[in-house]
């Protein structure tokens, strides 16, 4: 017999002594629920509340207090939905996007304020200007030396007495800016019988129309650098407006003239159109290669922010 195995074989079996058992490693380091109440009530002390959990970790450690880890520290807050700043803060309002439609001439009308330049650098006019959303016709435009609720509202309501306006017919639909939410304005919309309506805060999209518009006029040919004065601005301005609604022929509106849907003529300008180009089609159809020409007609509406595909075909 190997020398190895002999002296294996006259070992005697000890058994091992019962071990206690223990609680696993995750278990013991579960804090107890005092501790837990405890690093809570530091972390959102009036002392601490402004503080990161880091910052909270090294003070109490220099103050020979030791309650957990500062991973500890942000499990806790994490687990209270307390990553954040936990003071109680001031809370932005929610906005919901305006959603407007119009079907007809004098149902939804948008405005804004844009400056133009005075004389000199640093010095401004103001435009206020009124559109229709549906015939894009400027029903209302003014010009002044500064930016005012009064002005607004004086133009508002010269605007719906010649358009006729009457009450429960019109959105008026305009942003956030301090003319258009002045209490002037907001008490006149009341008075008027007509509704309000603003863009979010900072979304220009809300106000397509009114920003369309201006580029229009900004990118005109004609339009000036600056203005001497105000009376050559009411002179430009004038033309121009005459020029817009009763000469300019607007895509979104088959390329018919803003003054032309404005009035209800679409239809019989529409129609006669389509009658001339049948005409020549009769005559020589192989000038046409897509075939005979088609009626156009007029958008059964026009939206700022239309709703979804699927709630428009319902």
């Amino acid at each position: 017999m190997a020398r190895s195995s002999f002296y294996q074989s006259q070992r005697k079996y000890v058994p091992r002594q019962a071990q206690p058992e223990l609680p696993s490693r995750k278990l013991r380091r579960v804090l107890e629920a005092k501790t837990t109440a405890r690093i809570l009530e530091y972390l959102r002390s009036e002392r601490f509340v402004d503080r990161s959990p880091v910052e909270v970790f090294y003070t109490l450690l220099d103050e020979r207090v030791h309650l957990g880890s500062i991973s500890t520290f942000y499990r806790l807050l994490r687990q209270h939905d307390e990553v954040r700043e936990r003071r109680a803060q001031r809370r932005h309002p929610s906005y919901h996007a305006p959603e407007l439609v119009a079907t007809r001439p004098n149902q939804v009308w948008s405005w804004d304020i844009t400056k133009v330049r005075g004389p000199r650098k640093g010095v401004y006019f103001h435009l206020y200007v009124i559109i229709d959303l549906f015939s894009r016709k400027v029903v209302g435009w003014m010009v002044a030396d500064r930016e005012s609720g009064d002005l607004a509202a004086q133009l508002i309501s010269e605007t719906c007495r010649r358009e006729n306006i009457v009450e429960g017919q019109l959105t008026i639909h305009s942003d956030r800016g301090p003319s258009m939410q002045s209490m002037t304005v907001v008490q006149l919309h009341a008075y008027l019988g007509v509704t309000k309506s603003n863009s979010r805060p900072y979304v220009s999209n809300d106000n397509p129309f009114s920003e369309s518009q201006f580029k229009t006029l900004k990118y005109h040919p004609g339009y000036p650098d600056r203005f001497a004065c105000l009376q050559e601005c009411l002179s430009y301005f004038r033309l121009f407006f005459g020029w817009y609604n009763h000469e300019h022929r607007h895509s979104g509106i088959e390329y018919l003239t803003p003054e032309v849907v404005h009035s209800g003529q679409a239809e019989e300008v529409l129609e006669s159109r389509y009658q001339v180009l049948l005409t020549s089609y009769e005559q020589n159809p192989t000038r046409f290669s897509a075939g005979p020409p088609r009626r156009r007609r007029l958008p059964k509406a026009v939206y700022i922010n239309p709703p979804s595909v699927d709630l428009m075909s319902k």
